[in-house]
């Protein structure tokens, strides 16, 4: 999954990261790497914390706008880390997060939700998250139109997320 995340996100980085004289031409593929293990981290957090209504609110919605709290966790995280590994500025990390990560994500669930494309396949992704297959079978349900996150099913879940990760 990490690779096609890196596809997609060195897709889309042309002018929040290539053409952005902020970032050093010689720091492009770190800048795109580092967006991307962001992304991923973020996302293994937010499998790992137990939290996964949050995820599977945000590929139900098919869509990941500004006012979503995954995509503002993940934005912040891209900021954090570009600072912290590029030494690029906050106002600059923040204009690239800010550009590249609702468009990165949005690609990503399109490409998760839609059955004729298999680049990104749900079970894989929660597998690359860090769920085992009885897990994985059982979040899956969450994603699905008929899932109720209010269920006993659901804290099932959660706590057996939280449980992968001893918590």
């Amino acid at each position: 999954m990490f690779e096609n995340l890196l596809n997609l996100v060195r897709e889309h980085a042309g002018d929040a990261i290539i053409n952005n004289s902020a970032v050093p031409n010689e720091k492009n593929d770190a800048a795109i790497e580092t967006t991307t293990s962001a992304i991923m981290d973020s996302l293994k957090n937010q499998v790992s914390s137990g939290d996964l209504s949050s995820l599977a609110g945000m590929f139900k919605g098919n869509t990941a706008n500004g006012s979503n709290g995954m995509i503002d966790m993940i934005s912040g995280n891209v900021v954090k880390n570009l600072m912290s590994k590029l030494g690029v500025e906050n106002a600059a990390a923040a204009n690239i997060a800010s550009s590249l990560i609702p468009m990165v994500m949005n690609k990503f669930i399109h490409k998760t939700n839609d059955p004729n494309d298999k680049s990104f396949d749900l079970q894989n992704i929660m597998s690359s998250l860090g769920g085992n297959s009885s897990l994985i079978s059982s979040a899956m349900s969450m994603f699905g139109e008929n899932s109720n996150n209010n269920s006993t099913e659901t804290k099932d879940i959660f706590n057996s997320v939280k449980g992968l990760f001893g918590n």
